[in-house]
């Protein structure tokens, strides 16, 4: 069955490997960075699909590389192939850096045109990879690493520069996303009475919001978490499309936009400005997803306008989107 990666990336290559092909729209920081990641689907006996080859990476340019060194295929905690399982990645906003697990099964994350920190063995607990999500800031300074297993393990937030554990945030929550500036991350649980808290906490661990916002705010993920790490922001993907911000700090929404937006499902939302957010939309005309337009949203005045548009590759079995 297919498996659709969600992940904010950024980007790192060891090298292009293909000619490049005519240069499409301008990058989200001005540079060529990745614009998607993607795992090629081949086919075994009996028809079943599964990943093959290696991370290949598709440039704004158009041009292509891929990553010799990263997992392809999930090992399981014991290290063996999980066979089926496809491995994390993430790449940041900016385009940068990809954050990926090597064939030693350590967490790496690199550079486009520099090197790879390599962290340390000790740096994740062993689970199995498929149970690990990872999620890049937007310019790729901050990795988290989120464990979906049965036994709540805390979210690792690290320096990527360095490789150094920066601080954690409690296990059994779910990771929105990184604020726009790298210093904060969000958070959602469910709280008391079926109802779902978000909450803020800083890179080091601390909380520093934690409120059960309305259902307009809680039950329109995704979101995303401004600079100042307290106000949000997420879209009401109905008929009538509508941008909403609320602030965590005055647990209060603080406006509300109407959108016209391009078809497609909402995929990433993050904020790329003061008074600007950035969406994903993919659409899935056959079941998988085939096209992705970008588009900038005006918080104030809820403008839209569209910033990139392209068709992923037709034999991608998963990909991963760079968010911003």
């Amino acid at each position: 069955m297919k498996i659709k990666i969600a992940v904010a990336i950024a980007a790192g290559l060891a090298a292009l490997m293909t000619a490049p092909t005519a240069a499409q729209a301008a990058p989200h920081h001005e540079h060529d960075g990745i614009r998607y990641a993607s795992v090629k689907g081949c086919t075994v006996k009996g028809g079943e699909q599964r990943p093959c080859g290696k991370w290949r990476l598709v440039m704004h340019s158009g041009e292509r590389g891929s990553l010799p060194d990263a997992e392809t295929v999930a090992r399981e905690a014991n290290g063996k192939s999980s066979r089926t399982q496809v491995a994390p990645i993430a790449v940041s906003g900016d385009g940068r850096r990809v954050a990926y697990f090597n064939k030693s099964g350590q967490l790496a994350v690199r550079t486009m045109g520099g090197g790879v920190k390599v962290f340390a063995k000790s740096a994740l607990p062993r689970v199995a990879q498929y149970n690990v999500t990872l999620q890049l800031s937007d310019d790729g300074a901050r990795l988290a690493a989120v464990f979906t297993t049965d036994k709540p393990v805390k979210t690792r937030i690290f320096d990527t520069a360095t490789g150094a554990l920066l601080g954690s945030t409690p296990g059994g929550q779910t990771l929105r996303g990184f604020s726009a500036d790298g210093g904060e991350v969000l958070t959602d649980v469910g709280g008391d009475e079926s109802v779902t808290d978000l909450i803020a906490y800083s890179e080091s661990g601390e909380q520093l919001y934690r409120v059960t916002p309305p259902q307009i705010v809680a039950s329109n993920a995704p979101s995303a978490l401004a600079a100042d790490g307290r106000t949000t922001a997420n879209v009401v993907m109905s008929a009538k499309p509508q941008l909403v911000l609320y602030d965590m700090q005055a647990d209060q929404v603080i406006a509300k936009r109407r959108l016209k937006l391009p078809t497609g499902d909402l995929l990433m939302i993050d904020w790329t400005g003061e008074r600007q957010v950035t969406l994903h939309l993919v659409r899935y005309p056959d079941g998988k997803a085939n096209k992705m337009t970008i588009v900038q949203v005006d918080t104030e005045t809820g403008a839209v306008k569209v910033r990139d548009h392209y068709s992923l590759l037709k034999d991608s079995y998963v990909f991963a989107a760079c968010g911003g």
